[in-house]
């Protein structure tokens, strides 16, 4: 008798056995009338009147409802480039989360395919069945390029929930630390660990919101114009931020801020924490293995973030996308625009401004208040932004 490779009992394989999606229909099919009206000849007129009238898609369709989850599998979780069929787990997963906190439907799509130009190309062709895309867990650099070309050439809205989730999330949980803390976000010293595509996306979005000062650091320091071998995104990087001009390593970087945010991995020792500002905030964000523990970081720090779920004030992307994407597909809007996202996080900061301590910056993934408001939110600030179809 052939054994599986992994454990039946083990209930994390136990759950995922068939997988975690079906496809349910809404039409009934009890007699040949409900045949003839859900299928042929029925349908036919259905399609008539889309191919007349496209727009008469989003009524007579899912596509008003249903978003692609689309990756390649090159940078999935902290697990790395594992390829397409491998990543389909975390992509059903995905498509779970949408349903479960947004009420949105979503359909995996693993590429076999890891080209910019190639990617672009297959997601244009499929996205005249979906209301809006979802790219995830694609690696940097090619996730700006390959977002940016898809924004380009579609006319609903593309979300790389790797950058903007992250970026929405942490500026929400930020704004309300530093409430705690009585300051505001133009007080602030921030330093970030990473250069990928979280830390692009979360650098941009704290310089939208009107930071005090930011620096980005890599594997080889503090981001600045004077380093020579940058890729072009982070040179970009050294000339948007770093306004103090600092130079050395993320250590040197963290003496005197006010805020570390890690995006990257890795370690950071406790006496960098330790010689942080007064009242300084940590969000040490990799994931499962922070880079400080947060016991360790709250010895020195008086708001500290992680990506975890057993620790408080997780910042999880699932506080962002749901609302995010339901708000921007009730509008049906062409694009998710920066005031969308600065929209997001205000939204989000606010379920629990009135709440607000060392262990509550940001609403639990469960708080029912969570993806509403956010919805609310983004829709209003599509239509400021003349994206709103609707």
């Amino acid at each position: 008798m052939p054994t599986t490779p992994y454990d039946e009992n083990d209930p994390v394989f136990a759950l995922h056995q068939g997988g975690k999606l079906e496809v349910a229909s809404t039409a009934p099919l009890r007699n040949r009338e409900d045949l003839s009206l859900a299928y042929t000849p029925g349908v036919a007129r259905v399609c008539t009147t889309i191919e007349l009238h496209p727009e008469t898609a989003y009524d007579l369709t899912w596509k008003s409802h249903v978003v692609a989850v689309v990756t390649d599998g090159s940078a999935v979780l902290g697990l790395g480039d594992i390829g397409p069929l491998a990543s389909l787990p975390v992509m059903e997963g995905k498509a779970v989360l949408f349903k479960e906190f947004g009420g949105i439907d979503a359909v995996p799509i693993c590429l076999d395919v890891t080209e910019v130009d190639d990617i672009v190309e297959t997601v244009v062709r499929i996205a005249p069945g979906f209301g809006g895309i979802n790219l995830e867990d694609i690696s940097a650099p090619r996730c700006f390029e390959i977002e940016r070309k898809l924004q380009e050439r579609l006319d609903i809205p593309v979300f790389h929930d790797d950058q903007h989730g992250t970026a929405i999330v942490v500026l929400a949980a930020l704004r309300n630390a530093a409430r705690l803390t009585g300051r505001e976000l133009s007080d602030l010293r921030v330093v970030v660990s990473g250069a990928g595509a979280a830390g692009v996306a979360v650098t941009t979005i704290l310089r939208e919101a009107g930071i005090g000062e930011i620096a980005v650091a890599d594997r080889g320091g503090v981001l600045h114009g004077g380093r020579s071998g940058l890729t072009s995104v982070k040179s970009q990087l050294a000339l948007d931020t770093n306004v103090g001009g600092r130079t050395g390593s993320l250590v040197d970087a963290l003496s005197g801020a006010d805020v570390f945010i890690g995006v990257s991995g890795g370690t950071v020792p406790e006496e960098a924490i330790a010689a942080m500002a007064p009242e300084a905030i940590v969000f040490a964000l990799a994931n499962p293995h922070p880079e400080v523990h947060p016991d360790v970081a709250l010895r020195h720090a008086r708001v500290v973030a992680t990506g975890r779920s057993d620790y408080p004030n997780q910042i999880n992307n699932v506080l962002a996308f749901p609302g995010v994407f339901r708000g921007a597909l009730s509008v049906r809007a062409t694009s998710v625009t920066e005031g969308m996202k600065l929209a997001a996080a205000e939204a989000l900061a606010a379920v629990v401004v009135d709440e607000l301590a060392e262990d509550r910056v940001v609403p639990s993934p469960f708080d029912p208040r969570v993806a509403p408001a956010v919805a609310a939110a983004v829709a209003a600030a599509a239509r400021r932004d003349g994206v709103a179809r609707l």
